[in-house]
């Protein structure tokens, strides 16, 4: 979180950056939903000149396939644009391995695609010896593939996973990811995957990068422990949305491990006229809203009849809980509200 004494202002987060690097499940969509705002503010973005590159931990899908389900919902993109979980365990593959060699497929065909693409043989039994085994989601993945994995993995292949995401968000909830599934597998053989490709990993991140040139990324995503930590692993500035998995109360209790450089309700944020925290030793504010120090708790206020947005205050409640580690506490009728609505106790 910003801590700069920058005031309120009318330039746009995304305009400090050249590429914005976006995960897709809870940013962009949610199962065959739009996320709101998210076209209109990504059509902003290209506005602006900045490039755009989607990089998502799931490999069901080849990067045209997912291409063309965001032109669907009405989001440009081009396959050149979308970096999958599936490309870059291939590419791991490939440089571990010698081109023709078996590797299990425990996935989709997009996933099998890619591992023949990079000069592998897929399989998808145990009996053929494979040297790996590559786990990634697919909605079709039974008992019969897990049960291939665990065999071959027992016999001395290595097991590298797309991405260890225990869930993945929807309209209905959140629903079963890879690494729910990765997990029945690990716990036949008592042992985790030996490699895993995926965010928080940097490799998907530092890919996007390189192939886009860029000098001043911005990491988008909604999940802490994959989206926000993977930018931090890659030293990259990152910025959490709240229409995926993660709630306000998860973000004001993150460890500094996962925490993000910036925090908006959703896309709009990369492009709305964005209030920078204003810090100082005796607490934090933002817009209208006030955080102060004392008391044993951090006490939110606000500053006048019309504070504004509760997005601005759980800006200036992160950074001040981030700063002290102190609960936090409603000073009026005003944030109590507010802290209800982020469903915080107040």
């Amino acid at each position: 979180m910003s801590n700069g004494a920058r005031s309120a202002g009318a330039q746009s987060l995304v305009s400090a950056f050249d590429l914005v690097l976006l995960d897709l499940d809870g940013v962009v969509y949610l199962g065959d939903r739009v996320v709101p705002a998210a076209v209109e503010s990504l059509g902003q973005v290209r506005d602006l000149g900045v490039a755009v590159q989607f990089v998502t931990n799931n490999a069901r899908r080849t990067a045209g396939e997912v291409a063309e389900r965001l032109r669907k919902l009405g989001v440009d993109a081009a396959g050149d644009e979308v970096v999958t979980s599936a490309q870059g365990a291939a590419g791991l593959l490939a440089q571990r391995y010698p081109a023709g060699s078996r590797v299990l497929v425990v996935g989709s065909s997009a996933l099998a695609g890619e591992v023949r693409g990079a000069g592998l043989v897929p399989t998808d039994t145990a009996g053929e010896r494979p040297v790996a085994v590559v786990q990634g989601y697919a909605p079709e993945l039974g008992w019969p593939q897990l049960a291939e994995a665990a065999v071959a993995i027992r016999n001395g292949a290595d097991w590298i996973a797309t991405n260890l995401d225990a869930t993945l968000p929807s309209e209905r909830g959140p629903l079963p990811g890879n690494g729910s599934l990765v997990a029945a597998v690990a716990a036949t053989l008592g042992r985790q995957p030996d490699l895993v490709v995926g965010k928080p990993e940097p490799e998907l991140f530092e890919l996007a990068v390189r192939r886009s040139a860029a000098r001043r990324p911005l990491v988008v995503g909604d999940r802490l422990d994959t989206d926000i930590e993977g930018a931090n692993r890659a030293g990259l500035p990152s910025l959490a949305v709240l229409t995926g998995v993660t709630t306000p109360a998860e973000l004001i209790a993150a460890p500094p491990q996962v925490r993000p450089s910036y925090v908006a309700a959703d896309l709009s944020g990369l492009v709305a006229p964005r209030r920078e925290p204003v810090s100082d030793d005796a607490g934090v504010r933002v817009g209208g809203w006030q955080v102060r120090y004392g008391g044993g708790a951090v006490e939110l206020t606000a500053t006048d009849a019309d504070p504004g947005a509760g997005i601005d205050a759980l800006t200036a409640l992160c950074a001040a809980v981030w700063r002290t580690g102190l609960p936090v506490r409603a000073g009026d009728r005003s944030a109590a509200t507010v802290l209800a609505e982020l469903g915080l106790n107040g």
